[in-house]
Parts: structure tokens; C-alpha cells; sequence
């Protein structure tokens, strides 16, 4: 058999075996040494091959459609500088728990550290940012090596899945000639073991019968405790949680990334305008809980955060189903690995049931009446920053997701986005919490969530703008609202303003860039939002291609805006809890 049999036997069954094992999805950045693997994967009919020429924005885009479906989804790039285009996306993939099969075409060993060209060093590029890595064994057809790639891809399917989900890495060295034989019709065709070439099974992690008697005897002894609700994408967790929050009579603190906001489940134990309430004082010295029991990420909010540090000497649980160590202050006492969703129906089926304690109602009745401090964000009538979010779950068809950006929107969100009754997902990428990649992701996430609403500010939209041509392409329908500040509107909020002498150079960092000129480049409609009225019927207007609506806001007011709304509700709060 000749080098170009072999190429191809080796790469087929590969890609073979990458189908038998549910990747259904690669998104392919052309280039010279992927050529072989880019070829036979177009042949595959199974497989869906999404073309995308920047390597940054292609990763993010796979990322998106990784995230909306929670199956892994495969890259492919040349060798040199296109591995490294894929390294921001790798990460957010990795802090987020999305599966990415990461594969990466090189020079054979024989070109390397000898000057030959886009052949730089691709062992372990992504260091520990993976969760694993294999240096492919260069094309062959034996059985043996035959053997290898199947179980190899096998493995990487399975790593990328198993939780704590994440991206691995495969290195594949290819020696010229690089165009495969493809004239064979049945290339595909497995001489043994047809389907895949191993099972292998993971279990969710749980907890001995006894450990969770001993914990529902624990959790039956605190009257006042909360459940806090980071970023979870877990199926059934949410009835899971709020079933035990009920016999617990706890009130659940939820992230707008929890999923819990939104739904048709009971929202009365669902506390959502913490982030406002627990900037009061008193508010953190009263709502002090006993033993606090927390899942998912940490969640988005600061003055949650300010409010756990404060207290410190609390227990707290963290469950972790991915066996992690997601406790960024270190306050846990407790690290328990143990699947979410199982956890949660577990001790709700043991645990005493407890009638309402007065803690909980504090806890709701600050929740109300922070409610009630915000609503006059709803009558502003120029257009403003907050309103957009307070409006949502009002304007949004049931069935929506929600992409939010980083900095500002996502801060904005949890502020302004409350409990509804709509089926609303709500995503963002918070694992590195970047502002780079976000338009790509959102559209990755468009394929296959429709319909999906893009929320960010201009300085993300500027930094992904390239990612479009992804919409262009594969003619995804989605709005995108572009937050337009003219710079970094979060560092207003912070201590950098009281200093203004360089602020708008290093900070604020206007633009002054007109998008409605990108997004016809990339055959896009846009519209620049003049009243709410305006607003309210471009978001619901249908579309068949991207469309841009960008609000244009001003710095200072939204600063001012939000502070009197929180100063607002502080005042009122202290009141409350005085008596």
C-alpha cells in the first residue's frame, strides 16, 4: 500500500470513528497541511463541515454550537500560527466545561526546529488548558496503527465528555503527499468491529447511602440557611433544586446563567434582585444565613460575593458534580462530588420538611421590594442601558435564548432580569469571562437554538467583527444588540474613574466607529434604534439574515442612572429590616 492508501485508510477511520461517537459538527479552517483531514471529512455524509477562515472566531463558533448542544464539536486548522488562533476559545471552553475535540494538522517530526515554515512547537500548546493531549503516530495502515486511531479518537470523544466537559487535543504530524484517495466509495467502510471501536462508560459521582442520611440530618438542624445558583446547564436541575429548596423552606439565590429565572416551574423560593439589596449594610448583617449550599460557578455578582467573604465563619457546602474546586474567595467547609441533580433528589427524599421561617421571609420581602425600588427603570424615556433588560422577559417570545456579553451586559442582566414564567436560556461565555469570541459564540449557539438574541456592548462587537461572516454564510437569522457607549462603560463603575486625568485614554477608550459600514460588508441588515417603540418592533421583527440594532447610550447617565436606582433601594431595604 503507498503512502497515499495509507494516508487515507488512517484519516477515514479516524473520521469514522469521530461520527460512531456522536460528533456531528466541525468547523473547518482551510489550509495546506489539514488538507487530507479537511478532504475526507467532507466526504463523510454524517458529518455537518462548517467552513470558517479565521482560526480566533472559527474556535468560538464551534464553541457556541459545543454550548447549545452540549455534544462535543470538532476543529480542525493547518499547522504554525492557525493552532495558535484557536488558544482563546480553548480556554473559555475549558473554565466553562465545553467539550472541543481540537485538532491540529503539523510538519511531520523531520521539518520541526529546522526552520521550515508554519512549523512551529504544537506539543502541548495549550499546556493545562486541555484536558488532554496526544501526539498523533504519523499516518500508516497497519492494523496496529489502525487499531490506535480508533481507540485514540475513542478516548478524545469520551475525555471531551466525561464532567467536568472540556477540550482535548489531538496533533496530527502529515507528510507530503497530502491529497487522499478518495475515488474509493466505501472509504468509510470498518473491516471489524463496525460500530465504535470501544465503549466506554462514565458514571455520574454520588455519595454512599449514609453520607446523605447524614447530610439531610445536617441540613434539617440550620433554620436560616440559602442556596445559592451559579451558571448550571444540568437536564432536571432545576426542578431538582427548587424540590429540595421547598422541603428546606431555603431561599435559592439565582444567577441569571442558572436558568432558574426563567421557566415554567414555582419561582416563589427564587431570589433575583440580590445583586441590588446586598449592597445595603444591613442587608448584609440581617440576611446573615447558618450554612449555605452552593452549585455551579461562581455566580456573576459582586456584592454576592462582598456578602459570602463577610461571612466567612458560615458552613458552606460546595457540590460540584465535575469534582472541581470552583471556590474562588476559599470559603467552603465542605467540597462535596457529588452530581448536581442527583444530589438535590437525593436528600429531598430524606430530609424533614420544614414550615416557613421568618429568615425566609426577610429574604423575600427584600427581594419584593427591591422589585418594586426598580420598576421605574421601565418609564425612562431615552434610551437607556438597564431598560433594555428590564424589558426582555416581556418582549422575548417564549422559547428564546439570551447571549449576553461580558463586562456591563451581563452585570446589567442580573440586575434587571427577573423571574418570569417564559421557557427564556439564558448563555455567556463566563468561564474566562472575555470579551473577545462572543459574536462567534453566539452564533455557533444560533445553529441550533433559534430564536437567539445577542446582547453586547460596542467594544465586544469591534473586537469580534470578523465572526459575521459566519452569519453570512450559513444565513443565520439572529438579532444582535449592540450597547453603543462609545468605550468600556464598566470601568465608570469602577475605582479608575475617580481618577480622570488619562480615564478616556486607558479606559474609557472610545471607538467613534460607524458599524452600520461592517455590517453591510457582511450583508447584514442594521438599524440605528431612535425610541422604545422602535426598539420593541425591531426586536420582534423576523429575520432571514443577521440583524444589527444598536442603541446608542451615554456613559455618564447610565452611571448615574443606575446608582440613584440602587441608592434607591438601599435606603428602603434599611428601612424594612429596621422595622
Amino acid at each position: 500500500m503507498n503512502h497515499q492508501e495509507s494516508l487515507t485508510q488512517y484519516i477515514a477511520s479516524f473520521v469514522s470513528e469521530l461520527v460512531k461517537n456522536g460528533v456531528e459538527d466541525v468547523v473547518v479552517s482551510p489550509g495546506s497541511r489539514s488538507t487530507p483531514m479537511a478532504m475526507v471529512m467532507a466526504e463523510h455524509p454524517e458529518l455537518r463541515v462548517h467552513i470558517h477562515v479565521d482560526e480566533r472566531s472559527a474556535a468560538f463558533f464551534a464553541l457556541g454550537m459545543a454550548k447549545a448542544t452540549t455534544n462535543p464539536v470538532a476543529i480542525l486548522c493547518t499547522s504554525g500560527t492557525a493552532a495558535a488562533n484557536y488558544y482563546p476559545a480553548i480556554v473559555e471552553a475549558f473554565y466553562s466545561r465545553v467539550p472541543l475535540i481540537v485538532l491540529t494538522a503539523d510538519r511531520p517530526h523531520e521539518l520541526r526546529d529546522v526552520g521550515a515554515p508554519q512549523a512551529i512547537d504544537q506539543i502541548h500548546l495549550y499546556g493545562k488548558n486541555v484536558k488532554w493531549f496526544i501526539e498523533m503516530a504519523p499516518p500508516d495502515h497497519s492494523d496496529g496503527v489502525i487499531r490506535y486511531v480508533r481507540s485514540a479518537c475513542t478516548r478524545a470523544v469520551s475525555t471531551a465528555k466525561k464532567s467536568p466537559a472540556g477540550p482535548v487535543h489531538l496533533n496530527f504530524p502529515f507528510r507530503e503527499p497530502l491529497i487522499p484517495q478518495l475515488d474509493n466509495p466505501n472509504i468509510f467502510a470498518l473491516s471489524n468491529r463496525k460500530e465504535a471501536y470501544m465503549k466506554i462508560e462514565s458514571g455520574h459521582m454520588t455519595l454512599k447511602a449514609e453520607e446523605f442520611n447524614q447530610m439531610a440530618h445536617v441540613l434539617s438542624s440550620y433554620e436560616k440557611g440559602i442556596i445559592v445558583c451559579g451558571p448550571m446547564e444540568e437536564e432536571g436541575f432545576s426542578k431538582a433544586v427548587i424540590g429540595l429548596a421547598k422541603k428546606l423552606n431555603f431561599p435559592i439565590i439565582a444567577d441569571p446563567l442558572s436558568q432558574l429565572r426563567s421557566g415554567y416551574h414555582s419561582h416563589s423560593l427564587i431570589i433575583d434582585t440580590y445583586d441590588s439589596f446586598l449592597k445595603n449594610e444591613d442587608a448584609k448583617e440581617q440576611l446573615k444565613p447558618e450554612i449555605i449550599i452552593r452549585f455551579g460557578a461562581m455566580p456573576v455578582s459582586k456584592p454576592l460575593l462582598q456578602f459570602l467573604k463577610l461571612h466567612q465563619d458560615v458552613r458552606q457546602l460546595v457540590i460540584d458534580g465535575g469534582s472541581g474546586f470552583r471556590d474562588p474567595a476559599l470559603l467552603s467547609t465542605d467540597m462535596i462530588y457529588c452530581q448536581e441533580t442527583l444530589f438535590c433528589e437525593s436528600l429531598a427524599a430524606i430530609v424533614e420538611e420544614k414550615e416557613d421561617s421568618r429568615f425566609l421571609k426577610q429574604w423575600k420581602d427584600c427581594n419584593d421590594l427591591t422589585k418594586a425600588k426598580l420598576k421605574p427603570i421601565q418609564h425612562i424615556e431615552e434610551l437607556s442601558e438597564g431598560k433594555i433588560f428590564a424589558q426582555l422577559a416581556e418582549l422575548l417570545p417564549d422559547g428564546a435564548t439570551v447571549f449576553v456579553g461580558n463586562s456591563m451586559p451581563i452585570r446589567d442582566l442580573d440586575t434587571f432580569f427577573h423571574n418570569n414564567e417564559k421557557s427564556i436560556k439564558v448563555m455567556a461565555n463566563r468561564g474566562a469571562n472575555g470579551i473577545d469570541g462572543v459574536v462567534s459564540t453566539a452564533l455557533g449557539a444560533a445553529m441550533h437554538s433559534q430564536p437567539l438574541y445577542l446582547i453586547i456592548g460596542d467594544l465586544t462587537f469591534f473586537h469580534d467583527l470578523n465572526g459575521l461572516i459566519a452569519a453570512k454564510l450559513y444565513h443565520i437569522p439572529i438579532h444582535i444588540i449592540v450597547i453603543n457607549n462609545n468605550g468600556g462603560g464598566i470601568f465608570s463603575f469602577l475605582p479608575q474613574a475617580e481618577h480622570p486625568k488619562n480615564f478616556e485614554m486607558l479606559f474609557g477608550t472610545p471607538l467613534d466607529i460607524d458599524f452600520s459600514h461592517s455590517v453591510k460588508m457582511f450583508g447584514g441588515h442594521y438599524e440605528l434604534i431612535t425610541d422604545w417603540q422602535h426598539f420593541s418592533s425591531a426586536l420582534l421583527s423576523e429575520t432571514d439574515t443577521f440583524k444589527v440594532l444598536e442603541v446608542t447610550t451615554n456613559r455618564d447617565k447610565n452611571v448615574k442612572e443606575h446608582r440613584d436606582l440602587w441608592d434607591s433601594v438601599s435606603q428602603e431595604i434599611s428601612r424594612l429590616l429596621k422595622g
